[in-house]
């Protein structure tokens, strides 16, 4: 059969700083009538621009000035504006990333997908009936009344599902799915994926996957094109790429990845970051070379050709970077002892309710409860992992350490002294949050310096600003940043440096517990390596007491002594990680860990049973 989508050397041309530079670089890759070809790479890579020039919709001074991109045939880069929008939602539909930010939020969803469905043509007597079909499809309850729901007012992973069913209302012949699962617990992601799957079987669609998460692209795509800096590097079948990798960039996402099963190791992170658009035109080699490990001059100097290494199976890469061997195996992990006899966190029968008014003059109040009977202890210089599905109360778990809300029952103890129920007791010095959102929690009028010395500068930890400048520059070595960063700003630092930053903010404070919320979550594997890295360093170096808060059960498996299993506000299990992972007891945990991608790309997954859920016990 005809392929539905060709990329032919495809080459996008961005005009920066008066000069003309190739930010994607002869990528070529072809896309079957129902298959699934999915893009991994770190956030830089190119594969997010991919989906633009599918589209249509590169940014200004961005164009395609060599190669071929056919859809069905046609050369899209020769189709008029007009004529490429006729196909858009028709013939190529878009699943996005963030759905509370692709859905308008003063429009109820049925407005939205009706006006959807009339750009698609489809008539305006068969909207309603056509709508609750596509939401009941993705297995979304109440469909009719999902209809008269504005966007706030459904959980993400529903919104995400309304976004599935309007991509495929009109049975399109390719879907781009740009990172659909990101930041996702892993229920959600698993009921996602296979939502997407059955969807693309049933309409025999073409599905292009753009993802960070090497792990999920092994289990949904049958091949796999693995992006660097605007260059397709190595691309193949799945199972040909994750097991026997041959570019130095695909063996290094791999080797970043936290482990299910086996040994605890310190995982190998790439040095440096992806470089900006405007130093690709210094780098007419391998755009990977200034962070290979294995690189020579002739791969710096010039751009290989595509090798082939198998059936289906190419890289660009010299033979001997290629025959270097895997990702040095890092050290065992041993997590330190208790400190301290006297707990740093101290939880008894702890209940934080929320009260809401309802009915006529509000006369009848509900109440919801978002930690239940909650009891547990984090010794001192311990990492805690608290795990669960998004709304299970693990944030407001770490609310009410820090002091950010009031428990509505129990007694709480941080570092030996005592709660009060009902009051709010903000903990500036021993007690830091570090939030999952560096961009926003850093105040982008100030520089690294006065980012990282905030705490020094009121109250008993103040020191004169003669000597905050030492204090910030031992914050640096503390968090792996490169001395030439403080007299920047965040919009100056990448991802994982800004929440480096964030997490030497806290540091700056001197505390003996930080409360760290999903701050990996939605990271590149490699810059998660140095965040996780650098928690375990300071863990180990100053005896630091960790609450670390995710959904990511690997990230928390290489990271934590001990686990907290929430579920719908209760603690539903806790224990030693290894403990936990290798013989879990209650039915919610055993469910989480079937619900994220195994290892081993052929073992079966998602698993299917999605009806045993509604029916877990509480």
């Amino acid at each position: 059969m005809a392929p539905v989508l060709t990329f032919n050397d495809v080459t996008v041309t961005a005009r920066i700083e008066r000069r003309n530079i190739d930010v994607l670089r002869e990528i070529s890759f072809t896309l079957a009538p129902g298959g699934i070809v999915g893009l991994v790479g770190e956030s830089g890579a190119g594969k997010s621009m991919i989906g633009r020039v599918i589209s249509g919709l590169l940014p200004d001074n961005f164009s395609v000035s060599a190669g071929k991109v056919e859809f069905e045939g046609a050369d899209l880069t020769a189709l008029s504006k007009r004529e490429r929008r006729a196909l858009l939602g028709r013939r190529i539909a878009f699943i996005p990333q963030e759905p509370l930010s692709a859905l308008n939020p003063v429009r109820t969803i049925g407005s939205q997908f009706s006006e959807h469905l009339r750009h698609i043509s489809i008539e305006k007597n068969r909207h309603r009936a056509l709508m609750i079909e596509r939401l009941q499809q993705v297995q979304l309850r109440n469909a009719e009344e999902a209809l008269l729901r504005y966007p706030h007012e459904l959980s993400g992973g529903q919104c995400q599902r309304v976004l599935i069913a309007m991509a495929f209302a009109g049975e399109p012949s390719l879907v781009v799915a740009d990172e659909p699962t990101t930041a996702l617990d892993v229920m959600t992601q698993a009921h996602i994926v296979r939502l997407i799957a059955e969807q693309q079987k049933l309409h025999h669609t073409a599905l292009l996957f753009i993802t960070h998460d090497l792990r999920l692209a092994g289990h949904v795509c049958r091949d796999i094109g693995v992006m660097y800096a605007g260059d397709m590097v190595e691309f193949g079948p799945a199972p040909a790429v994750l097991k026997a990798p041959s570019h130095p960039y695909t063996k290094s996402l791999l080797a970043a990845i936290p482990e299910l099963t086996g040994p605890r190791r310190v995982l190998p992170a790439l040095s440096d970051h992806m470089p900006g658009l405007a130093s690709f035109a210094g780098l007419a080699g391998c755009r990977f070379s200034p962070r290979c490990a294995v690189k020579d001059s002739q791969c710096m100097a010039t751009r290989l050709p595509a090798r082939a290494v198998g059936e289906g199976h190419w890289v660009r890469c010299a033979e001997r970077c290629q025959a270097a061997g895997d990702a040095p195996v890092g050290d065992l992990i041993k997590l330190p002892d208790a400190a301290s006899t006297i707990p740093a966190v101290s939880f008894d029968r702890v209940r934080l309710s929320y009260h809401a008014s309802r009915g006529f003059l509000g006369l009848r109040r509900s109440r919801f409860d978002a930690v239940k009977s909650a009891t547990f202890t984090v010794a001192q210089g311990e990492i805690l992992g608290i795990v669960g599905e998004s709304g299970s109360g693990k944030t407001s778990v770490g609310r009410l350490i820090v002091g950010l809300e009031r428990p509505s029952e129990g007694t709480i103890r941080i570092n030996g002294e005592e709660r009060m129920t009902g009051a709010v007791h903000l903990t500036g010095r021993d007690t830091q949050l570090i939030f999952q959102d560096p961009q926003s929690a850093l105040n982008p009028r100030r520089s690294v310096l006065r980012l990282l010395t905030q705490a020094l500068e009121t109250g008993e930890n103040y020191v004169p600003e003669a000597q905050r400048r030492t204090a910030a520059e031992a914050l640096l070595r503390d968090t792996g940043l490169p001395p030439d960063c403080l007299e920047r700003f965040p919009s100056q630092l990448s991802g994982g440096q800004r929440q480096r930053v964030n997490i030497g903010r806290a540091l700056g404070a001197k505390p003996r517990l930080i409360v760290a919320d999903e701050i990996v979550s939605g990271l590149d594997v490699s810059v998660q390596a140095h965040i996780l890295n650098c928690l375990l360093d300071l863990n180990r170096r100053h005896g630091l007491t960790i609450v670390f808060i995710s959904h990511d059960l690997a990230v928390v498996r290489y990271l934590c002594s001990r686990i907290l299993m929430m579920h719908a506000g209760e603690i539903v299990e806790q224990g030693g990680t290894e403990a936990v992972f290798d013989n879990p007891q209650h039915p919610y945990t055993k469910a989480l860990l079937d619900a994220v991608p195994p290892d081993n790309a052929d073992q079966p997954w998602p698993p299917v049973p999605a009806a045993e859920r509604a029916s877990m016990p509480r």
